[in-house]
């Protein structure tokens, strides 16, 4: 088999685009590229720990290709590939744990009384097997997603992320698999969510830690007071939305492929360190 370096249409063009992160996200890069060097123990690299930043951010931020990034720059998009795993893999390790999260809300609570949960869906390509594909299959976004838990401050700040699940499986459900009632409540804490998980909290008439609106149906209709809590609660969740917008800004998530389809566990905790970084500055 024949490479050919040079493309046959003749010089390869290429063009500059603004990247829209914060030198403190560019130095944490440069960090976790540099703490992974070191403990591989690698001397070399093509490009410098600058160059090799910029090139993840931009994979991570604004979901260029690596094929792309590494015709740029002249060098394998192997490489690119195993560059983003490795910042992901040192990065996700930074990640906030949910015990240590619930323990630092506990002792700010005179400052931030109610956290705030819900859950978002993340598109991704459709798996190639056809049993795997009913679970990824969202009823609500008619189309293939996975679905995570998050969990923010009343200012909009994101705090935790859970391991992404198949869509299928509800968030509620999501929820009593990682105990959160139990936790919350052993940390003295309270939750606000929205009205798709009326019951959530196991413990709701001794000891309710979620707090969530009144749900209308045919043989009951909703009071005024009822519907003046619905509003105030929905005002309350405000923050998740804004959390969940910030997470997103990533544009990595627009669509995951088979590179971070498998593990998005593992990316989303990066992302959340990046978040932190973008937002807390």
């Amino acid at each position: 088999m024949t490479h050919i370096d040079e493309p046959a249409e003749g010089q390869e063009l290429v063009y500059q685009v603004r990247l829209p992160v914060s030198s403190r996200s560019l130095r944490l890069v440069i960090q976790a590229i540099r703490r992974h060097r070191r403990r591989v123990k690698s001397r070399w690299r093509k490009l410098s720990d600058v160059q090799t930043a910029v090139v993840v951010l931009a994979v991570l931020r604004k979901d260029e290709r690596p094929s792309d990034l590494a015709a740029g720059y002249r060098v394998s998009h192997h490489s690119v590939r195993r560059w983003v795993r490795q910042v992901v893999v040192t990065l996700a390790r930074m990640a906030p744990r949910l015990d240590r999260v619930l323990a630092r809300a506990a002792r700010n609570r005179h400052t931030e009384p109610v956290l705030l949960i819900d859950g978002t869906c993340l598109p991704v390509h459709t798996p190639g097997r056809r049993r795997r594909e009913k679970r990824f299959w969202c009823g609500k976004h008619k189309a293939h997603h996975l679905r995570v838990i998050t969990l923010t401050d009343q200012h909009g700040r994101l705090l935790w992320i859970s391991p992404a699940l198949p869509a299928r499986v509800h968030e509620a459900t999501q929820a009593k698999r990682l105990k959160i009632p139990a936790r919350l409540r052993e940390h003295q804490l309270a939750v606000i969510t929205d009205r798709f998980h009326t019951r959530l909290d196991d413990q709701p008439d001794t000891n309710p830690t979620v707090i969530v609106g009144r749900r209308g149906g045919r043989n009951h209709t909703l009071t005024p007071g009822e519907r003046l809590v619905n509003t105030l609660l929905a005002r309350e969740r405000v923050g998740n939305e804004h959390a969940h917008a910030h997470l997103k800004n990533w544009r990595i998530l627009t669509r995951l492929r088979r590179d971070h389809r498998d593990d998005p566990t593992v990316l989303l905790r990066a992302l959340l360190v990046l978040t932190h970084t973008e937002i807390n500055r």
